[in-house]
């Protein structure tokens, strides 16, 4: 059995849960994110309390069951607190603003890089060298981080570069002088 996705969850005042056959609508007080579920999942809503089920016990439908549960959970998060993730600008000269919605670093390159906003996601800059994303869906927050962060990876000599926020860099030892 799923140890996971036995566990029912809690549906917080101010959230609106719509299940229609497949499709799980979760509405809160941060917008709305839909979740289309396998045809071996199905959930159940009794008062507050969510229930996710699965119809058969083989290995695949285990990992959905509790997958699904946790995607669930993480929507009901989403749209009640919301998900953030922190980039971090490091360099000399380097920074990052935010224009019309959308972000712009300066990361040692002879121009600005421009990244476009993404819808259901916002950004909001701390400082000059720290960029917060936010939004409703986990996997979305996340995927753009990883996105910005693509932009200037950090060098691995002088750790320059976008990193998450209390990412940690193991430079490498640069050239050594030959001693006798």
């Amino acid at each position: 059995m799923s140890k996971i996705g036995q566990n029912p969850i809690t549906v917080e005042a101010g959230v609106i849960i719509e299940i229609d056959d497949k499709v799980v609508k979760v509405t809160g007080p941060k917008g709305t994110h839909t979740i289309v579920l396998p045809h071996v999942i199905s959930a159940k809503l009794d008062s507050n309390i969510l229930t996710v089920s699965r119809s058969g016990d083989s290995k695949q439908n285990k990992s959905l069951h509790g997958t699904f549960r946790n995607l669930i959970a993480n929507a009901i998060y989403g749209v009640t607190k919301g998900w953030e993730k922190k980039v971090e600008v490091v360099g000399t000269g380097f920074g990052v603003t935010v224009k019309n919605d959308e972000a712009v670093f300066k990361v040692g390159f002879s121009h600005q890089v421009k990244f476009a906003k993404v819808e259901g996601i916002t950004f909001v800059v701390d400082g000059t060298n720290i960029l917060i994303i936010r939004g409703v869906d986990k996997q979305l927050v996340g995927q753009t981080a990883h996105q910005i962060r693509m932009i200037k990876k950090p060098d691995p000599y002088k750790g320059k570069g976008i990193r998450y926020l209390g990412e940690v860099i193991k430079l490498k030892p640069g050239k050594k002088t030959k001693t006798a």
